[in-house]
């Protein structure tokens, strides 16, 4: 029975780096939280992706069948018809393309944790101090 309360030392240390690991370790509950986090900024990002995208499959459509849409967007790239004149105005700002929006960039960031070495030092402290705890008492119950 003696031998065994100083198991505990072992038991104690496995069980703060069972804990650490699993709270806050690499594939612990906080990085994982924050991969979380991280995949519903990229969902977002795809669904103004997919508007984007139906915008311009939209503007796709009416330039192959719509004469007038040709005719304005023409004009926004500065063609026109035989025999016109085009007189522009300086200060406006020029013309944009209406069609010329993109997405944005999301960048991932590495989900912040407590290192593997870290939580084993801690663990491998925590059980010495449950060993010379131990070790302590039972020298002052044997006095």
């Amino acid at each position: 029975m003696k031998v065994l309360k100083y198991l505990m030392a072992i038991w104690a240390a496995v069980l703060v780096y069972s804990i650490f690991s699993l709270f806050f370790g690499a594939t612990g509950f906080s990085a994982y939280n924050e991969l979380l986090a991280g995949r519903e900024l990229q969902w977002e990002n795809i669904k103004t992706l997919g508007s984007i995208n139906a915008k311009l499959e939209n503007a796709q459509k009416s330039l192959l069948y719509d004469r007038d849409i040709i005719t304005v967007h023409a004009r926004h790239l500065g063609y026109g018809f035989e025999n016109e004149e085009f007189m522009r105005i300086v200060g406006l700002g020029g013309n944009k393309n209406p069609y010329a929006q993109t997405g944005t960039i999301i960048k991932m960031y590495e989900p912040v944790f407590v290192s593997d070495k870290t939580i084993k030092l801690f663990a491998l402290f925590t059980g010495t101090a449950v060993f010379c705890l131990l070790l302590a008492i039972g020298f002052l119950r044997r006095q």
